[in-house]
């Protein structure tokens, strides 16, 4: 199950790169990014609850002899309703009104259909 790249021009959507995970209902699925919070940033997801249930949100950190805190930040959801769902992290700096950078997902949680 791990997420497969694709370029989705057809949605007309400005997101460069769309990844897919292909799960069973009631399955779980990691996705792990990067985040430098010495530097502020703060990955937040944004996606549909009644589709997909955020199970953990756990921050690794990188192990460093400085006063970095730097590391690995990972997100456990469970596909709880059939179909694609969107799943959008964007990478957030407190002072800044837009994203630093953003991640999308599409989540294909089967249930008898092909994926779309």
């Amino acid at each position: 199950m791990s997420p497969t790249p694709v370029h989705d021009p057809s949605t007309g959507d400005p997101d460069r790169e769309v990844k897919t995970i292909s799960v069973s209902p009631g399955e779980s699925f990691w996705i792990h990014l990067w985040e430098d919070r010495t530097r502020g940033e703060l990955w937040v997801p944004s996606y549909d609850s009644a589709s997909l249930v955020l199970v953990e949100d756990d921050f690794l950190r990188t192990a460093s002899g400085n006063a970095l805190d730097s590391g690995r930040r990972s997100f456990e959801f469970r596909a709880v309703a059939g179909g694609t769902h969107r799943l959008v992290f964007e990478k957030r700096m407190g002072w800044k009104f837009t994203a630093e950078d953003r991640r999308v997902f599409r989540v294909w949680v089967s249930d008898g259909t092909t994926p779309g």
